[in-house]
Order: C-alpha cells, then structure tokens, then sequence
C-alpha cells in the first residue's frame, strides 16, 4: 500500500461542498418564511449563515466529540439531539442581519438543516463506499494527529470471519470481489491456504492468532472443571478467563488496537473487545468513532439507511428460502434480521471508522474482525446467494480501508486472515429426529443439562452497549441484558454459571454442549473420565452414539492407548494411527484429519467425550448440533480450510501452515520485520 503524503481537492468534493451549503441555505429560507422567532433582515444572510454554520461545525465538533467519547449514551443521545442546534445557534449569532427570538429554533433550524443536508449528501454518494472513504480520511486530517517526523510502515490485519478457501477462490473467479482480486492481479499480495485444528472456532483460532496459542480452548463454550462452570467465549467475564490463561505478550503488546475480536492481543487500547468489556480499557475509542457517527450525515444516516436496507433485504432473503423450498434450511426470525442487520451495518462502519482513525494516527499494528460472512453462512448457508453478497460487501470494505491507508503518515501493509471456514448441511434435529442432548438423557436413563443454543450473532452488538455505556454501569448491564433476553442467551459474569447450570443443586451427571457438529459430554467431575470410565457408569452411552446414522465417531481417553476415535466398524489410536476394525473412524473427514484433532483430544481441558457428526466424503455434509445451516467446530467439509492473504513484499508464509499458532508466528515475523 503506497502513501500519499497529501490529497488534493478534487472536483467532486467541490461539488459536494457547493451541494451542502446549497441544501443548508434553501433550509434557513423555508425556516425563516415558516418560524417567527426566526427573521432575516437581508436577503444574503441566509446564505452567510449557511456558511458559518459549516465553519463553526468544523470548531465545535472535534470538541462534542471528545465530550461525548468521555460520558457515553447521554452525551451522545444529548449531542444528536442539541449538538447541531448549538453549532446553529452560535452560527445564528455571529451573522448580522438574523433574529433569533427563541430559543428552539436554532434546533428546529439544525433538525431540519441536517434532514436536507443528509438526504442531499446520500444522493451526492455520501452513501456509497467511496464516499464513507472520503469521509474517514478526511477525519483523520482534521484530527491533526499526523507529523511528519519518520515513522516505520504498520500492519493492518483483517480478519474475515469463518471464510473457507475455497469459498474465497471461488467468490475470485466469479468477481465477486474486485478489490481482492486487483491485489492479487498486480501482485502486491499473494493467497495462501492454512489448515486451524480442532476447534475449528473463533475462539480457538483468535486466541491463537493473537496470543499465540488455544491449549486451553477445547470448544466454543465447555465445561470448565477448574471453576466448575461452562465458559462460553463471548461472554465478557468467560472471555477475560480464557485471555488470561494465555501466555506471552500477545500480538498486539506495544502500540497495538484491537477492534472488535474477542480477545485483545495484549493490546493497550481497544474497541469492542469481548475479554476488555470489564476493565475500563479501549471504550473511548468506540464512543468517539459513534458520536463522530452522530454528527456526521454520511456516518450516522449512512448506517442506518443501510441498517434498514438490511432488515429488509434478511426478511426477503428468509421468505425466498421457504417459497423456494431451500433445503436444507433453518428459522430465520426477526431477530435474527435485527441482529444481522445491527453486525452488518452499524457494527461493520463503526469497526471500520475506528480503524481508520487508529491507521490515521500512526498506530503501528491494528486487528479487526469483520464477522458479516459468517453469522450470514450461519443461517442461510455456506454457498447461498446472500452470504456471497455479504462476502461481496467485505470486499468494500477492504476497498475503503485501502484508500484510508493512501493517507496514513505510515506505509500500511494490508493482510487478510479467516479463523476457520464452514460446512454446509442438515441439522442434527432435522436429521435424527432428537438432539444431542435428547439422544444422550435416551442412553444414560438421566437428566442432561444442555446448552445447544447458537447465541455468536449478539456478540458485536452487546459489546457495543456495554463500551457505549461505560464500564460496570447499570446502564451497561441493562443494555446487555435485554440484548441477552432477545436472544435467550445467558451471560455468566465472573464466578457465575450460566442460566442452565445456575440456580439450585445440579440434578444431573452429565451436560452436553454444542460447538458446531462438535459435541462435548461432560460428567461432573474434577478430571477427565477415561472410557472405561465410562462404560462402567453408562454402558449404552458410547455404543448408542457411535451407531447413530447422524453421528460420525467419539473421541474418547484411555489407559493404554491415550485418546481414541471410536466409530461403528473400527478404533483409531490418535497417536500411532492404528487401527482395530474395518473402517478408519477418521476416514470421512479427510487427509490429516487425525493430525487437526489429536492435540484437542490430548488436552486436560477436553470433555469427557468428544462427539463429531457425520460427514459425507463426497459432499463435505455435516451436521450440526446447534440449528445452523452452515458450521464449524469439528471435522468435515471446508471448516478447516482458511484463508491467509500476504503482503507480497514481506517473508512469505510457509506452505504448510498447520493451526493458529503458526499463524501468530507468521504475523509476529511480518510486524518485527515492519518496525
């Protein structure tokens, strides 16, 4: 990515200057003909006005802004709702040849100065990705956070969440994503394949990304034993335990951001950080990026037009689904349409205006994680025409943040990641009949407790109400709560268990989680149960499971052998590959797919019982044991195929580039080489 160490003005940002003061002096007219309190003696005042408004704006805002960042929801409801009838009045004032005599109507002036102003800034592409670009760059000049002193190139890493290689090569072909593509056509990147262990799952990819290892991430949510609770990773108290379990300094340590992942990299500032959202650290960078967003027409009117545009579009796409007879398919509600459209728009701008800002102050690493692919696979499906259009639309992105680094002081090197990729196919449910923890209570003759339900799509914006609102607020917790109860989420704080463990004495032995077509069986107990274990307490438990059509194989610990995969005609010894049996329980799943489980599998952390669906070798089908169309988590299909996009100019990574912490090598190398 090349600097421009100034831009020049081009002639449609004259046209949109001239637009802007056209709309905002026809406004003052209409007002003053209809108020009036408000009265212009000459005939040029409305025009002057208009004008004054624009430059008291351009004194006031950075100053409303920094307020807003530092108190939170009220100052910024109070700044959308006062802050442009203050910059109006104070305009109003200095203009001779104006009467003002209320004190509403500057506010009534501003309110509909700014409805004429952002409708005409839509039109003028105020709206469009170019223009978004336009605006954060020009953010960043205004800021005066650049010298021009010399700074060492910086690193911006993307990540695209649960993009799977293949989906992305092929998204290439079609054109799907020009930018992309043009990066790789001129040669200033090169596209590479790397292979995540299990669990193919954020949690585990991010947190070895990032902090260079997911030892202790055996799922998206588990048992914990040391705590005697389930840890799910994007609950704010559960991500700061998993973060802190992690080694090292992390990625981001020394001068790094990290925008809206689960974990923080080591990084001292962030923005809508899962395991940060506790600690105070990071909320004014997001406060500041959503009160630029209120003051701004082409932020906040940008946003919510798009927000709309998505609520819309989700229903349309859901009842095409059901007309068409799609198969296979889940519910998609409108809750889901609100969630997606709140990730996909709000969420997505805020997350790429604070990049914006970070790159045009100099920061030397940033980190984001764009997660509209994934949550839109979730429910529609890996291949589906809506979650390739929200792939489309990550391409923009991408488009944006490049012409925001053409004017960074610092030379950025842009790099793509993907933490896992998806598999397509029915649901458990749909398939057998019961769930996983239905068929287990079926086997043990007990009561299971279960968490099987998805609850990723709410984490983006819960991290946005509890940074808004301030740290341990109640304005905070409330906020996150009825985003909890709209999903039927729970969110376990700090010694807390969650909403299916907590309460009164467990009444049963076992609980059963879902983590894509990963299942997890835990007995309550301080350590790992071997199988025969097991089969003593629970004799139909793994037989049962192992001839279930919609089951692939067990993962299970012995004496002897150490872990085991269990299927219905053979035994696989994960650590010498031998084989009891007719059939290689693994052999669905793939080349090196006894590699990918073996180190998960080895692990104190891991269930008792690892249950991975089954996968169809010719389709890559599996079956999730969560209600989602597309999954990850286990073995099967593309989910362990992701993506790595290189600058081409740096050390290139190695071909076989086997889990997250290869990856975090791989990056650790290309920033020690940038600074």
């Amino acid at each position: 990515m090349t600097t421009s160490p100034r831009r020049r003005l081009r002639l449609g940002d004259v046209g949109r200057l001239l637009l802007a003061w056209l709309g905002a002096t026809l406004t003052l007219v209409i007002v003053g003909l209809v108020l009036d309190e408000l009265a212009f003696r000459t005939w040029w005042a409305p025009a002057v006005a208009a004008a004054v408004i624009g430059l008291v704006g351009l004194v006031l805002h950075p100053l409303l802004v920094a307020v807003a960042a530092r108190i939170g929801w009220v100052a910024v409801i109070a700044l959308a709702v006062a802050g442009q009838g203050l910059v109006v009045a104070v305009a109003l004032a200095v203009v001779p040849g104006i009467v003002v005599e209320s004190w509403w109507a500057p506010l009534v002036a501003a309110w509909l100065a700014a409805f004429v102003g952002s409708l005409l800034a839509w039109l003028a592409t105020a709206g469009t990705d170019e223009g978004f670009a336009v605006a954060l760059a020009r953010r960043g000049h205004r800021a005066g956070r650049r010298d021009d002193g010399p700074a060492s190139d910086g690193l911006l890493v993307v990540q695209l969440d649960g993009v799977a290689y293949p989906v992305l090569t092929w998204a290439l072909a079609a054109g799907n994503m020009p930018t992309l593509e043009r990066w790789l056509r001129e040669g200033t990147h090169t596209l590479h394949e790397w292979r995540p262990t299990t669990p193919c799952t954020t949690p585990a990819s991010q947190l070895g990304i990032l902090h260079g290892t997911s030892e202790r991430v055996p799922a998206f949510r588990w048992y914990d034993r040391e705590l005697g609770r389930v840890l799910t990773a994007n609950h704010p108290a559960d991500a700061a335990v998993i973060e802190q379990r992690a080694p090292g300094p992390g990625l981001l340590a020394d001068g790094g951001v990290s925008v809206s992942n689960l974990f923080s990299g080591g990084a001292d500032r962030t923005a809508m950080v899962m395991s940060r959202l506790r600690s105070g650290r990071g909320t004014t960078i997001t406060r500041e990026a959503v009160a630029w967003f209120v003051l701004r027409p082409d932020g906040l009117a940008r946003s919510l037009f798009r927000t709309i545009g998505e609520v819309v579009r989700e229903r349309v796409q859901a009842l095409r689904q059901v007309r068409r007879d799609v198969r296979p398919r889940v519910k998609r509600d409108w809750t889901f349409a609100f969630l997606r459209a709140g990730s996909n728009g709000v969420v997505r701008d805020l997350s790429t205006a604070v990049v914006a800002q970070e790159m045009l102050r100099g920061t030397p690493i940033v980190y984001v994680d764009y997660v509209d692919y994934d949550e839109v696979a979730h429910h529609a499906g890996v291949f589906r025409r809506e979650s390739l259009a929200a792939l489309e639309a990550l391409d923009g992105v991408l488009a944006t943040l490049e012409t925001v680094a053409s004017h960074a002081r610092r030379r950025y090197r842009i790099a793509v990641v993907s933490d896992h990729g998806q598999s397509q196919g029915a649901t458990f449910l749909q398939v057998h009949g019961a769930t996983l923890a239905d068929l287990v209570a079926d086997l043990t003759s007990g009561s299971v407790e279960a968490v099987q339900a998805s609850n990723e799509d709410y984490a983006r914006l819960r991290a946005l109400a509890e940074e808004m609102a301030g740290t341990g607020s109640v304005t905070a917790r409330r906020a996150a709560e009825r985003i909890d109860r709209r999903t039927g989420s729970a969110s376990a704080g700090a010694g807390e268990a969650p909403e299916s463990v907590r309460g009164q004495e467990p009444a049963s032995d076992l609980i059963v989680l879902a983590s894509g077509n990963l299942g997890l069986v835990h007995a309550r107990t301080d350590r790992r149960l071997l199988l025969k274990e097991i089969d003593e307490r629970w004799p139909r438990l793994v037989p049962g499971l192992v001839n279930d059509p919609a089951i692939g194989c067990v993962i299970a610990m012995t004496q002897d052998e150490g872990p085991v995969a269990i299927g219905d005609d053979g035994i696989l010894a994960l650590r010498t590959g031998k084989v009891v049996g007719d059939v290689d329980p693994l052999a669905a799943y793939g080349e090196g797919a006894r590699e990918r489980i073996l180190p998960t599998s080895e692990r104190a952390e891991a269930p008792d019982l690892y249950v991975v669906s089954a996968c169809d070798p010719a389709t890559g089908t599996v079956h999730a044991f969560e209600e989602l169309v597309g999954s990850h988590g286990g073995l099967g299909g593309w989910q362990d195929r992701a993506v790595l996009l290189a600058p081409a100019d740096l050390t290139p990574p190695p071909d076989d580039l086997l889990g997250a912490d290869a990856v975090h090598q791989v990056l650790r190398g290309w920033r020690d080489q940038l600074s």
